[in-house]
C-alpha cells in the first residue's frame, strides 16, 4: 500500500508546469463546449422549435437547484483531498473519500425521490400547457438519474483535482461533451423526439462518470473507499467547513439559476426561450474569464497561514487588475456588438433580448472583476462574511426579480439580478477585501480598477463605427471584436500599466511559454 501511494503523490516541483497543462486544458475544454453550445442552439431550436426547446431548458434549470443537497461537502472535497495529500496520509485520505461517498450515496438516493416527486407535480409548478405535462415528467425523470448518480461519482473527479489532474478531468469532459453533442445533431436529424434525444445523451453522460472513476484509481492507486473508512469524525471535521460553503452553494443558485424558474411561473416557455440566449452568452463569458481565482485559492490560504500580508496584497491587487483584463474588453465587446450578435446568432426573433444580454453581461463583468476579493475573503478567513452576504444579496435578487418581472418582464428579471450582485460587490466585499490586505478602497480601484476601465473608451472608437458600417454576420461580429480587443490590449500595456508592471507582465508570460514548451518533454 505505502508503496503504490508513494507512486501516487506526484512531485510538486514542476509547479509551473502543471499550472501551464492544467489551465490550458481547462481553456480547450471551455472553448469547445462554447462552440458546440454556439452551433447546437439555433440548430436545436430550429428542429424542437421554441416552445419544446423553452420547455428543456426549464426543466433543466430545475434540476440545478439539486447540487445543493450536498450541503456544501461537494465544495469540500478538494480541499481535503489536497490537505491529506500534502500529509503523505493514505488512511486519512481513504476515510474522507469513504466518509463522503456514504454521505453522497444517501443524497443521491434522496435526490432522485425528490425528482420522482416533483416530475408528477411539474405541471403545477411551472406554466406550461397540458400537452408539455407529460414530456416534461418524463425529461424530469431521465435528467433525475444523472444528477442523482453526480453526487456520489463526483467523490473520484474531487481526488483527480485534489491530486492536481485537471487536465483527466478536462480531456475527458471534452471528449464527453462531442459525442454528446454528434448524438444530439444525429438524432434530431433523424427525426427523434426530445425525450428520446435527452435518453440517450444522459445515458452517454452517465457513462463518462465511470471514466472519471477508472481515472481516479489511476491517479491513486492506494484509493479504498469501503464502508468501513466511513467515520462519524470525519463527517464532523468536513462539517466546519462545509457549512459556510453550502450557504455560499445557495446563494449562488438562488442569485444565478433561479431566473428560467421564475420567467416560467410568470410568463411562459417561449419567454424562457428569449432569456436562454443571453443567459447562455453571460455564462461563456463568465467561463472564459473567471479561471484565474480557482488558482489562487490555494495560495491566499498559504499566504494567510504563513502571515504574508504583503503577498497577500499583492495578489489582492494584481489579481483583480488581470481578472478585469481578461473580462472587460470581451464584456464590453459583447455589450456594444450585442445586437448584430444575437440577430446574426438566432435572427431578428429575438431582438427582444437584446438588453437582456447586455444587463447580464454587467453582472458577469462586476462577478468576475470582483471574484478575487471573494477568493481572499474566502480564503484569508472571512468566509463567513462572504457567506452571508452572498446569502443578502441572494434574498434581494429574489424579492427584486418577483417585483419587477410583472412590470417590465425579461429586464425587470435581469435588472433583479444586476442590482444586488453590483452592490454587494461594490459596497460589501469590495471594502472588506481591501480592510483584510491593509489598503484603502480608492486606492485599490485606481491601482487595481481604474487601468482595466477607461482603455474603453478607444477601444468603443473603433468598434462602435465597425458595428454600424459592417453587415449584421458572425464573421463581421468576430471581426470587430477582435480588432476592438487589440485597440483594448495595446491601450492597456502602453499607457493604463507603469512601466515596470509592463516588463514584469512580459517576463511571467515568457517564463509561461517556456513552461509550456517543457511539457511534451514532461509528459
Amino acid at each position: 500500500m505505502a508503496e503504490r501511494a508513494g507512486e501516487a503523490w506526484g512531485d510538486d516541483d514542476r509547479q509551473l508546469v502543471t499550472v501551464a497543462r492544467n489551465v490550458s486544458t481547462r481553456y480547450l475544454a471551455i472553448g469547445v463546449d462554447a462552440l458546440i453550445g454556439l452551433m447546437l442552439l439555433p440548430f436545436n431550436i430550429r428542429h424542437l422549435g421554441p416552445s419544446a426547446y423553452g420547455l428543456w431548458m426549464l426543466t433543466a434549470s430545475m434540476t440545478t437547484y439539486f447540487s445543493v443537497l450536498d450541503l456544501g461537502f461537494g465544495g469540500s472535497i478538494v480541499k481535503f483531498v489536497a490537505h491529506y495529500r500534502a500529509k503523505r496520509d493514505v488512511r486519512g485520505l481513504n476515510e474522507i473519500a469513504s466518509t463522503l461517498f456514504g454521505i453522497f450515496a444517501v443524497t443521491g438516493t434522496m435526490a432522485y425521490l425528490f425528482f420522482v416527486l416533483l416530475a408528477f407535480e411539474v405541471g403545477r409548478i411551472v406554466n406550461i400547457t397540458p400537452d408539455q405535462d407529460a414530456t416534461a415528467r418524463s425529461l424530469m425523470l431521465v435528467i433525475g438519474v444523472y444528477v442523482s448518480l453526480g453526487f456520489p461519482f463526483s467523490i473520484f473527479g474531487g481526488i483527480i483535482n485534489g491530486f492536481q489532474r485537471y487536465d483527466l478531468n478536462n480531456l475527458v469532459g471534452i471528449v464527453s461533451s462531442l459525442i454528446v453533442a454528434a448524438v444530439n445533431v444525429a438524432m434530431l436529424t433523424l427525426g427523434f423526439s426530445l425525450v428520446q434525444l435527452v435518453l440517450v445523451t444522459t445515458t452517454v453522460r452517465v457513462l463518462t462518470y465511470f471514466v472519471y472513476r477508472l481515472n481516479a484509481y489511476h491517479v491513486f492507486p492506494a484509493l479504498s473507499i469501503r464502508p468501513s473508512l466511513f467515520l462519524w469524525s470525519r463527517v464532523r471535521e468536513l462539517t466546519s467547513f462545509s457549512v459556510y460553503v453550502s450557504i455560499i452553494d445557495w446563494s449562488n443558485k438562488l442569485n444565478y439559476s433561479i431566473d428560467a424558474i421564475v420567467i416560467g411561473a410568470y410568463m411562459s416557455a417561449a419567454a424562457v426561450t428569449l432569456w436562454t440566449v443571453p443567459q447562455r452568452l453571460a455564462e461563456m463569458l463568465q467561463r472564459m474569464t473567471n479561471q484565474l481565482n480557482g488558482v489562487l485559492f490555494p495560495v491566499v490560504v498559504d499566504s494567510d497561514a504563513g502571515q504574508k500580508p504583503e503577498r497577500l496584497r499583492a495578489i489582492f491587487i494584481q489579481g483583480t487588475r488581470l481578472s478585469l483584463v481578461g473580462v472587460v474588453p470581451v464584456a464590453a465587446a459583447l455589450m456594444m456588438l450585442a445586437a448584430p450578435l444575437i440577430h446574426a446568432w438566432v435572427g431578428p426573433r429575438f431582438d427582444e433580448s437584446v438588453l437582456v444580454a447586455q444587463i447580464l453581461v454587467g453582472v458577469v463583468a462586476i462577478r468576475v472583476g470582483s471574484a478575487t476579493a471573494t477568493t481572499l475573503l474566502k480564503g484569508a478567513g472571512q468566509h463567513r462574511l462572504l457567506a452571508f452576504t452572498n446569502l443578502g444579496g441572494a434574498l434581494a435578487n429574489v424579492a427584486l426579480s418577483l417585483l419587477w418581472i410583472r412590470r417590465y418582464g425579461l429586464v425587470g428579471q435581469a435588472m433583479g439580478t444586476f442590482v444586488p450582485v453590483a452592490f454587494t460587490s461594490i459596497f460589501i466585499l469590495w471594502p472588506a477585501a481591501c480592510r483584510r490586505v491593509g489598503v484603502s478602497s480608492i486606492g485599490a480601484f485606481l491601482d487595481a480598477v481604474w487601468p482595466t476601465l477607461w482603455p474603453i473608451a478607444v477601444m468603443a472608437l473603433v468598434v462602435i463605427p465597425l458595428r454600424d458600417a459592417l453587415p449584421a454576420r458572425l464573421w463581421s461580429v468576430a471581426a470587430a471584436a477582435t480588432i476592438g480587443g487589440i485597440c483594448y490590449a495595446a491601450t492597456f500595456l502602453a499607457f493604463a500599466v507603469k512601466r515596470d508592471e509592463r516588463r514584469t507582465y512580459i517576463a511571467k508570460a515568457i517564463e509561461l511559454l517556456r513552461a509550456r514548451r517543457r511539457i511534451p518533454a514532461a509528459a
